[in-house]
């Protein structure tokens, strides 16, 4: 039987299970799709521990994961948007780590077929996340922006997304991603205690906008330095967003299948990087989240539902069977 990620009560990773469940058939408008990998996210962790239960309360047994990539491989009523065999990137909340997933057929975005699974899977939330952000703060050709966690999931993405904008993007990470944020075309400059003043040093023309990604004091150091309000966002910061009126925009704020497949095509035209730090298989998924809760990843950790060996023969088993069933029946 196919296999989902559930816990039904809140708690650690300990609590993650891996459930059989019924394979899923899809309804008027929707797809199933056979995910081949799935990210594992910070808030995603959050929501297990039950951290955010009086807004976002679960009901057991609750799924887990948003973001995933797979192939369509059945097609609801009036789907005539994909085919069986598709390759596409979704998001679905608290549904996305399982074998089989029913989606909105208008809620999928084609991946192409030149980027990786594990390049793919993460677009439709750390990569909508970060264009948020930097959309919120209106970064442009002339601006100094700070991102903080800069080599983080969202961060790694949001200072690329700037430097294509044409920014001049510092980022904050500790010494040992250096040498990384330096091939993203970023500067790099360590986090931690005295980092205003390790800004003021890198940016003595001062800096025009700030992302922030990681929280903890990061929203008070940029008005310390001067940065306005309206050009400051934050993920992680609901105290500074209260305080100072800064911006949390996120991915439920610019969420759109075109969205996703415009950040795709960054990524096909190696415009854009995806930093995968770790693969762990479904049966792993306690050891992924422990990993990122650490905070302290390089890009993303992602579960590969289909091991990479076997991709390719079931991609060929998923186009012949949709072959079969579109052949024309002969009486006999």
């Amino acid at each position: 039987m196919p296999r989902a990620v559930q816990f039904s009560r809140y708690g650690g990773p300990e609590v993650l299970e891996i459930a059989q469940v019924p394979r899923p058939a899809p309804g008027p408008g929707e797809v199933v799709v056979r995910v081949v990998v799935a990210p594992v996210n910070p808030g995603e962790a959050g929501i297990r521990q039950g951290v955010f239960a009086g807004i976002w309360p679960a009901s057991f047994p609750e799924g887990q994961g948003n973001d995933f990539a797979g192939w369509v491989t059945a097609l609801g009523e009036g789907v005539d948007s994909f085919a069986i065999g598709d390759e596409v990137i979704g998001y679905l909340p608290r549904a996305a780590q399982a074998d089989y997933v029913v989606s909105p057929a208008h809620l999928l975005a084609a991946k192409p077929a030149e980027i990786s699974w594990e390049s793919a899977a993460p677009l439709s939330a750390v990569g909508v996340t970060a264009w948020a952000a930097v959309n919120a703060v209106d970064v442009g050709a002339d601006d100094t922006v700070v991102v903080s966690a800069a080599a983080g999931g969202v961060g790694s993405l949001a200072a690329q997304l700037a430097r294509l904008r044409g920014a001049t993007v510092i980022g904050t990470a500790g010494p040992h991603n250096a040498d990384f944020l330096r091939s993203l075309g970023v500067i790099p400059v360590q986090h931690g205690p005295g980092l205003t003043d390790r800004l003021r040093v890198a940016a003595p023309n001062g800096i025009d906008a700030f992302i922030d990604t990681f929280g903890q004091g990061n929203v008070d150091a940029a008005i310390a330095l001067g940065v306005p309000p309206h050009r400051i966002n934050t993920i992680a910061d609901g105290r500074a967003v209260a305080l100072h009126g800064v911006h949390s925009q996120a991915q439920e704020d610019a969420f759109s299948p075109r969205l996703v497949a415009e950040l795709a095509s960054l990524v096909a035209q190696k415009r854009l990087t995806v930093p995968i730090s770790a693969i762990y298989s479904l049966e792993q998924v306690q050891d992924a989240y422990r990993q990122v809760q650490q905070r302290h990843t390089r890009g993303k950790i992602v579960l590969s539902l289909v091991p990479e060996n076997d991709r390719a023969a079931l991609a060929r088993q998923l186009r012949a069977d949709a072959a079969t069933r579109a052949a024309p029946q002969h009486s006999p």
